[in-house]
This record gives C-alpha cells, structure tokens and sequence, in this order.
C-alpha cells in the first residue's frame, strides 16, 4: 500500500476555505450599451404570442422553403451533370456559314443545278449538317453504291486516273452546258 508522509498531507480539502466574498459584489448591472443585440432585442420587445394556428402556418411555410430549396438543388446538380456529359462545341452555326462548300470550291463558285430526274417536290438541303438522319442515311448509301459501281468498272480497273479524268471532263462540260442553257443572255 501507499504510505503518506506529513509532508504531503493537505491543510485541508476546500480552497476557497478562508476566503470571504461578499454577494453584493457579485452581482452586477450591465448598461444597454454593453448588452448583446439579441439581448437588447428581447428584453425590449418581449416576445410576440402566437395562436397555434399561425405557428402551425410558420411551420407549414418553413416546411415548403426546405422542400423548395432541396428541389433547386436538385435542379441544379441535374443540370451540372447535363452539361459536364455533354462536350463543349458551342454554336457551330457561324462557323459553317463563314467557311465556304467544298462544290463552291470545285466548281470555282458557279452554282450546281441538280439533275432533272432528282427534283423533287420538296427540296432537300445541300449542306449535310443540315440534312436529317435519314436523308443522310440514303445520301450515304447511294454514295456508297456509286462507289462500288465505279470500283467494278473494267475501264477503272483498267486505268484509274484515266477514268477519274474522263469523269471530271464529262461532269464539267454537262454543268457548263446546264449553265449556258439556264443564263439569262441564252433567251429561255
């Protein structure tokens, strides 16, 4: 066991055993200038009583805000997530107006009439970003299907620059001709 000396054994267990405080002293008014501003508030006005119909309306208004602002949240994370999903191309809409065709660029900017057999009554775009899915679809696969037309020719085959030269000629000389038939100074 432990052994306690005399040096260590305390006068007694209470500190504030020999001291005398009068009561007076510890109470103490404070001014309204050192009050807290909730303090001042509510020991000016006291409070207001309210039915139980009209807290019941606080809560009920209370209630609405919570549900309100947590939809708006909502709201916004949905439209965050939207807009981090989809990539960032902006409006593309001038630019595709400011760059040129690529047919103005290879016709030296004379206007292409379309054949007479593919007139129709009504009249697809010419641009492809303006063409809906399907007419892109059967543009696609009519090109495809010249395509292996052209692949299967015996004079491609044969020669390809050859025919590819022969094509552009013919091509080119049709379209002057279509121009030349269309201009005003012709008389049709």
């Amino acid at each position: 066991m432990f052994l306690l000396d005399k040096d260590w054994d305390f006068p007694s267990s209470n500190v504030f055993s020999g001291l005398e405080i009068d009561p007076g002293t510890l109470v103490r008014k404070l001014d309204l200038d050192s009050r807290s501003i909730i303090s001042s508030r509510t020991g000016l006005e006291g409070k207001t009583v309210l039915s139980k119909k009209e807290k019941m309306k606080l809560r009920k208004e209370r209630w609405l805000q919570k549900i309100e602002s947590v939809k708006l949240a909502k709201q916004k994370q949905k439209a965050e997530a939207k807009r981090k999903a989809t990539p960032v191309v902006g409006d593309m809409q001038p630019l595709m107006e400011a760059l040129p065709e690529l047919s103005d660029l290879t016709t030296g900017g004379r206007g292409r009439k379309p054949p007479k057999s593919r007139v129709k009554a009504k009249a697809e775009p010419a641009d492809f970003c303006l063409m809906k899915q399907a007419q892109k679809c059967r543009l696609l696969e009519e090109e495809v299907a010249r395509f292996h037309e052209v692949i299967a020719d015996p004079r491609y085959r044969a020669n390809p620059l050859m025919a590819i030269s022969e094509h552009l000629f013919k091509r080119l000389r049709q379209e002057e001709e279509g121009i030349m038939q269309f201009s005003p100074d012709s008389g049709s």
